[in-house]
């Protein structure tokens, strides 16, 4: 024995850190292939019938008259406006189908980043995102946690919300107040503070 006492238990999982995914993260083989999957997926599925549906639409309420077409371009320019806002759409109602597709990865540091960000948007605000397996059986309390992940423990911040008077204006919280300063004028125009 070497004199400093181990309270781990011989079967603890030792919490792997969290990848940095940066600028300059080049994606694996396996992730080219989702990303890729991805791409093709929410084009065809999502972006065209989007796209599609809503310049229908668009050109449906330009021929009743509820829109009006333009004098010199008729309803073109608005057709390719619904057309870019229908895709958009579909690109962004995919994301989170695609996140899950990365999630279920095994061995993808950005699989791992899409998990351990899960975990801390769970968590709490004002608590630290990172629990210890010691923390179950205490309730309610957070606590810190020194471990060889501890560098990516973040305090998120905790608001308060600043009462209001009805008796006062309701764009300035009570307990609030600013300083006047109270300037003196005499007849000659000389000013001072008080």
């Amino acid at each position: 024995m070497n004199g400093r006492a181990d309270f781990r238990e011989p079967n603890a999982e030792v919490p792997r850190p969290i990848p940095h995914i940066g600028p300059d993260y080049i994606p694996t083989e396996e992730e080219r292939r989702v990303f890729a999957e991805c791409n093709d997926e929410s084009f065809w599925f999502r972006s065209v019938p989007l796209a599609a549906t809503s310049m229908l639409i668009t050109q449906g309420l330009i021929s009743k008259g509820i829109l009006s077409s333009h004098p010199k371009y008729g309803s073109i320019p608005k057709l390719i406006f619904a057309c870019i806002m229908g895709y958009f759409a579909g690109k962004l109602s995919y994301v989170k189908t695609c996140q899950e597709k990365f999630k279920k990865l095994e061995n993808s540091p950005l699989g791992e980043a899409l998990r351990s960000g899960q975990a801390r948007r769970s968590s709490p605000p004002g608590h630290y995102y990172q629990k210890s397996k010691y923390d179950s059986n205490v309730s309610g309390q957070s606590s810190f946690v020194t471990s060889p992940a501890a560098d990516n423990i973040e305090m998120l911040p905790h608001y308060e919300p600043i009462p209001f008077s009805s008796s006062m204006n309701e764009s300035a919280p009570t307990g609030i107040t600013d300083h006047i300063v109270q300037v003196k004028v005499n007849k000659y125009g000389d000013t001072w503070d008080e």
